[in-house]
């Protein structure tokens, strides 16, 4: 009935999401071409081969520069959406380690290709060892990663893989309710949802695949909340508003609302926290993050990124039938 956290695992591993790892380039949206470009190219036509010798060609010439070391890890993803689990975990491992040893001692966040490179580096060892079935020691490893890199960047990236292993099955983290975008929440709102099947919809102002699944998620409330869904859609700040402009706390919450009101209607009457502690406990790296939860307040979905409305739909409908 519900997808399980180990099938994700393998989908964000399967050449078919290749195009979102890429940042959704398409035909309109032309690009330079680089060597990412070109690996990545490769790697979405399944020649794997030809990824690894313009790979290890620049690093001839060039050196284990930052984009060298950040397309050996887009060769790890690479290797594992093609099922070659040891050749994917060779690279990953590379990868960080040369990308640390980069570093110099800088903060990862010092220069994003290494930042990406052990983010991606770290993500597919996690990944390989849970498709082996040792999960206990992938999450024992992302664990300590995150206790490495918790103030950095990859936080978020490293919580979501835990998640994924960990989440299903066992009572939802609670939400940080101090600031909302309407009236303040409280136990009343907790209250409230008992009972319930919950949607958690975790979404930015600036996401376009978050405003993708709105109306699907407009729909399906509509249908179903005579039934007992409710929604609660988190989100936070990110310091800034349209076209990227910096922006102080009160602006930005004003322009989220203004988001809000024109693309999610449907929200003005659910809680909408807002809290980068949300973001953090649920490692929202991908938004859309969506989260269901059964009557109990138990995890029957974690889900990076955009889902149909059909597997939204599946997931719900046994959920709302129970314990009514």
């Amino acid at each position: 009935m519900m997808l399980t956290s180990l099938r994700r695992l393998a989908a964000l591993a399967a050449p078919i999401a290749l195009g979102a790892w890429f940042g959704g380039v398409t035909a309109q949206t032309p690009r330079p071409v680089t060597l990412l470009s070109e690996v990545r190219a490769a790697i979405a036509a399944h020649d794997l081969s030809r990824a690894d010798a313009l790979v290890a060609m620049q690093r001839r010439e060039k050196g284990a520069t930052p984009e060298v070391l950040e397309a050996l890890s887009w060769l790890a993803r690479g290797a594992q959406s093609e099922g070659q689990r040891d050749r994917a975990d060779a690279y990953a491992s590379e990868a960080q380690r040369l990308a640390v040893a980069a570093l110099a001692g800088r903060a990862v966040d010092a220069d994003p290709q290494l930042a990406a490179a052990i983010s991606n580096g770290i993500e597919v060892q996690a990944q390989i060892a849970a498709a082996r079935n040792e999960r206990s020691e992938a999450i024992a490893f992302l664990e300590r990663e995150l206790r490495t890199y918790r103030d950095t960047s990859l936080s978020k990236r490293i919580q979501k893989n835990i998640n994924l292993l960990t989440l299903e099955g066992y009572p939802a983290p609670a939400l940080e309710l101090s600031e909302s975008m309407a009236a303040p929440l409280s136990g009343a709102t907790a209250q409230a949802l008992a009972g319930k099947v919950v949607i958690l919809f975790f979404w930015a102002h600036w996401c376009p695949d978050c405003k993708a699944e709105g109306p699907i998620l407009a729909k399906l409330y509509a249908k179903y909340q005579p039934d007992g869904l409710a929604i609660v859609a988190p989100t936070q700040r990110f310091g800034y508003v349209a076209g990227g402009a910096p922006a102080g706390p009160d602006e930005e919450l004003a322009y989220m609302r203004e988001v809000r009101d024109k693309y999610y209607p449907f929200l003005a009457g659910v809680p909408v926290p807002v809290s980068v502690a949300n973001h953090q406990r649920y490692g929202v790296s991908s938004t859309p993050t969506v989260v269901i939860l059964d009557r109990r307040g138990i995890v029957r979905l974690y889900h990076p990124g955009q889902l149909t409305e059909d597997e939204l739909e599946s997931q719900l409908r046994p959920l709302l039938a129970s314990d009514r």
